[in-house]
């Protein structure tokens, strides 16, 4: 498959995904008129699969400066697969559950909206530029490889660090305990 094949799923991909969130998120589709328990727990585990991911992609790039290319690579396939599993759950929690909104009061509201929007826009961001630095780095591409991640690793890092950040931000709102 030609290069410009794999652009144009990845970009597929990432809109699709895009487009997702943002139709489930606003209830474009009416959510169930009961929500099961399980969705009250999932904020939590949002907070940890972006904790492990931070922790993770770290690993994985000092295991890549010290040259330890399998581990690098399976730290990554790791990290993908909790993201992957993130963005599902993220998805279907602010599908069903109402929305939580920080205090108008706070004094520390625009720190946090600006952390929010922020982790959101670049969390949209990479993910094209994560699926182009896999299908690189699965390819053996290195070169392709490297210059994707000096921006999608970062990025990547930052998202998953202010997800923990949001959650420890607004946890204390939550009305379901």
């Amino acid at each position: 498959m030609s290069e410009k094949a794999i652009f144009r799923i990845v970009m597929a991909v990432s809109m699709v995904v895009f487009l997702l969130v943002i139709v489930l998120n606003r209830k474009l589709i009416p959510p169930p008129a009961e929500i099961p328990a399980f969705i009250y727990k999932l904020p939590l585990l949002h907070a940890i699969t972006n904790g492990t991911c931070s922790v993770l992609l770290i690993i994985s790039y000092m295991s890549i400066r010290r040259k330890k290319v399998t581990l690098h690579k399976r730290l990554n396939i790791t990290a993908f697969l909790l993201s992957a599993l993130f963005i599902a759950s993220y998805v279907t929690y602010h599908y069903m559950a109402p929305e939580t909104p920080f205090p108008t009061g706070n004094p520390v509201r625009p720190l946090y909206l600006f952390i929010l929007s922020s982790h959101i826009i670049l969390a949209a961001v990479v993910l094209p530029l994560i699926l182009l630095s896999f299908y690189h780095g699965l390819k053996n591409n290195v070169a392709k490889h490297r210059k994707l991640t000096r921006w999608s690793f970062p990025i990547w890092l930052y998202v998953t660090v202010t997800g923990v950040v949001v959650y420890l931000m607004i946890s204390p709102y939550y009305q379901f305990g």
